[in-house]
């Protein structure tokens, strides 16, 4: 007689030092979402309309969202132990990039939003230098 355990049980294990292996980890996924919420910012400053500027700030709260996804992403899934070797602020980096995300999440200062992306391009040059485009860009 079959049990519900035994339909729902794996009937093998696997293991994977991320999501799945190989996955393409990217800096620019994050970079974009923080460039849109920067042009977001832009069109909210530059209009009067209170309709266009509530859109403004709901569409920023989810590219900022985004952000820190992309980031935490990258972060837990593509960078390891033997990149801090290299990188001993990788940790510090990525947590003050993602608070910097949280913070254009609350913001509608450009200026956060400009810092943000400063940040995301630091993350980008260690991504780079431990081989990211080599190894998760298709080719």
């Amino acid at each position: 007689m079959l049990t519900i355990r035994r339909l729902i049980h794996p009937t093998r294990r696997v293991s994977a030092h991320c999501d799945l292996p190989c996955g393409i980890y990217d800096p620019d996924q994050a970079r974009i979402e923080a460039e849109s919420c920067l042009r977001i910012l832009e069109k909210y400053a530059a209009s009067d309309d209170p309709h266009f500027r509530a859109r403004c700030v709901h569409l920023k709260e989810e590219r900022a969202e985004l952000v820190k996804r992309h980031l935490d992403v990258l972060w837990h899934d593509y960078f390891k132990p033997a990149h801090l070797e290299k990188y001993p602020d990788l940790h510090d980096t990525f947590w003050h990039a993602t608070k910097q995300a949280s913070t254009v999440k609350g913001s509608l200062e450009v200026g956060e939003a400009r810092k943000l992306l400063t940040m995301i391009d630091r993350i980008g040059v260690m991504w780079k230098e431990t081989g990211g485009p080599e190894t998760t860009r298709v080719q």
